[in-house]
């Protein structure tokens, strides 16, 4: 886990961090931009779900990146916009057999990211938000880093494994 209101570099080199995997040249990437409605996620889950299918990943494995994704959209909608309609860029690249998900969007930041991933904590206690949508996030992905400026937006990006029970040498 890696969290913080500035710039991070790593794996996430379609925002255009300075380090990016080795073998980009054996990467294969789709971008989707939405307005941030919540009518919106389910597409979102359908399309990158049907974009990581070419890992043949486990229905196990399907549900939790949706999952993840649905929490980091709905952080979007929900928290980065406050209901307003703008719009949310994901960014999937899936390499060897590792899928790579970041959900972008330019709304009102985190002023804390380290507090905002503490599980139970929520800026909206008085609406139905339980504060755990880090939390599942951390727990269904191999890896979650968040980049944050307040004012300017928030970046999620997440990576997970595919197939970890799978030896791509018994083909």
């Amino acid at each position: 886990m890696s969290h913080s209101n500035e710039a991070t570099n790593g794996y996430a080199c379609p925002s255009g961090d300075k380090e990016c995997p080795k073998n980009m040249d054996r990467k294969n990437e789709m971008r989707l931009e939405f307005d941030s409605r919540s009518c919106n996620e389910g597409f979102v889950r359908v399309a990158v779900a049907a974009f990581m299918t070419q890992l043949n990943p486990t229905l196990e494995e399907v549900a939790d990146v949706k999952t993840a994704l649905s929490e980091a959209v709905t952080n979007s909608v929900i928290h980065g916009y406050e209901g307003d309609v703008q719009k949310i860029t994901i960014t999937c690249y899936i390499m060897e057999q590792e899928i790579f998900v970041e959900v972008a969007d330019k709304g009102c930041g985190i002023e804390n990211v380290e507090k905002a991933m503490e599980p139970l904590f929520t800026t909206k206690p008085d609406s139905e938000r339980s504060g755990m949508g880090f939390a599942f996030m951390e727990a269904f992905m191999d890896e979650v880093k968040v980049k944050s400026v307040v004012g300017e937006g928030t970046t999620v990006f997440m990576r997970k494994k595919i197939g970890q029970a799978y030896n791509k040498f018994d083909q």
